[in-house]
């Protein structure tokens, strides 16, 4: 069985930014998301033991 190829991608150094810009965007909207999830996570358990 033969290897698969690998291919270079190359970039520009403005196509660089832009992606890394991109890249910090969707790591910032993942990080919110599971922010929201672990506080949803918090507030569902509060509600629970607070009611007994």
């Amino acid at each position: 069985m033969t290897e698969p190829e690998q291919q270079v991608i190359r970039m520009t150094p403005e196509e660089r930014r832009e992606f890394e810009r991109r890249r910090r965007q969707r790591n910032w909207a993942i990080l919110l998301v599971l922010l929201g999830f672990a506080l949803l996570f918090f507030l569902i358990s509060s509600a629970r033991v607070f009611r007994g």
